[in-house]
């Protein structure tokens, strides 16, 4: 009887992981084989960078508008239409010859990704019972390690017995199988609201969305504050490990072969992490797996920056990487425990839009900076500017947190 009842509390959220794997899994497969589609027919590295550079283009050109229709729409509905409009959108890549036709089908297939990942914050938060989703974030983070692991692997095979272009169709399958399985998930919908389109694009309804952010994170200031904080540490991640490869080749002197096994010790990273998070997290609290976690984060970038053998670096890579589950469990256990759902979408969207902002210019500054300086420099000069956020995310996310917690239950 027990078993039948944990099994029924569980059914929705495993079929809701289950359709994440298959989404991660399907993301690496798609990226690895369109570095390789874009490199053969440009021959340019540079031509493959701007791949990276269209996922935060994409959340500025979405995240302005999108909160308000994230919040109001049927979000398993929602989720269910991204997914297959992805594969649709993947499904057509091979058909376009001109690597701008690409690019501008990339920049959709990442404007959906962005709308979803916000959008499935917002579901999860709906469909997991409060005592459930510390548990819930963590075997997700053990889901995104596998993608992280078996995507590349699965890229691999299919290289071997086809071409790039077959692992994109297969790709497109994935995602089509992750939104039919979305679509046996409940609608977890309060209040039916009907708005037309045009009354959620509208440009009154949108400046309205902005206030009330504006008017939740002045109310909140702590839980901003949190969030702004993690989100600055991430923002420093993204801009140094734009710069990995070229430290890799530069300071380390390592060979192509030596720096994809250096990735795959980060890979192994992430693995242990997401399975001693999963094992760990009911007697860890979500003050510990934030402050914590982000500190080791930043503590894995300095021995990384500050190394000049493989060894060393093998060892920030492996602690910095099996840190990040924990980071990322607290934080997304924080975040929706204090933030309430029905303005989950709109919080989400607008810090998303300053986070890619701040992406872009601290990539473009980082390397930059790397050009007129050098890049241990620049990477030793940001891993303790990460240093320095996570101490101080360390102390705000326990002070007063049971106080602001409970506020929100009230």
């Amino acid at each position: 009887m027990y078993l039948k009842r944990k099994w029924m509390s569980w059914k929705y959220p495993f079929l809701l992981l289950f359709g994440v794997g298959l989404s991660s899994v399907g993301d690496w497969i798609y990226l690895i084989a369109l570095n390789l589609i874009i490199l053969d027919m440009t021959g340019s590295p540079l031509a493959v960078a701007m791949l990276y550079i269209l996922k935060p283009a994409a959340v500025l050109v979405t995240n302005f508008l999108a909160g308000g229709m994230i919040d109001r729409l049927h979000q398993r509905n929602l989720m269910v239409r991204l997914d297959i409009l992805r594969a649709i959108l993947i499904a057509l890549l091979p058909l376009f010859s001109s690597i701008w036709g690409i690019y501008v089908l990339v920049l959709f297939i990442n404007m959906a990704g962005s709308v979803f990942a916000t959008t499935s914050m917002v579901y999860i938060t709906k469909l997991v019972p409060s005592g459930s989703r510390k548990q819930f974030n963590s075997l997700r983070s053990l889901v995104d390690s596998g993608g992280f692991l078996i995507g590349p692997a699965i890229a691999g095979m299919l290289f071997l017995i086809g071409s790039p272009w077959m692992a994109i169709y297969i790709n497109a399958v994935t995602f089509l199988a992750s939104g039919l399985i979305m679509l046996c998930l409940p609608e977890l919908r309060k209040t039916p609201k009907a708005q037309s389109d045009r009354k959620l694009l509208s440009f009154e309804l949108v400046k309205s969305d902005w206030k009330v952010v504006y008017k939740f994170s002045r109310n909140y200031f702590y839980v901003m504050a949190v969030y702004l904080l993690f989100g600055l540490m991430m923002v420093m991640a993204a801009a140094l490990d734009s710069l990995e490869a070229a430290f890799s080749k530069e300071v380390l002197s390592l060979s192509d072969a030596t720096y994809g096994f250096l990735v795959s010790i980060a890979g192994a990273g992430i693995a242990c992490g997401a399975v001693v998070n999963t094992l760990t997290v009911r007697k860890l609290s979500t003050q510990v797996m934030i402050g914590a976690g982000s500190l080791m984060v930043s503590g894995g970038y300095i021995i990384y920056a500050f190394s000049s053998t493989f060894n060393t670096a093998a060892v920030g890579f492996f602690i910095l990487s099996f840190s990040l589950a924990f980071a990322n469990t607290g934080f997304h256990t924080f975040y929706q425990s204090n933030i309430p759902i029905d303005v989950m979408g709109r919080v989400g969207s607008v810090y998303g839009l300053l986070e890619a902002v701040c992406i872009i210019c601290a990539k473009a500054a980082f390397g930059v900076a790397a050009q007129l300086i050098s890049i241990q420099s620049v990477v030793i000069a940001g891993s303790f500017l990460m240093l320095s956020t996570t101490v101080i995310l360390w102390l705000v996310s326990f002070q007063s947190a049971k106080r602001i917690a409970h506020a929100f239950v009230k």
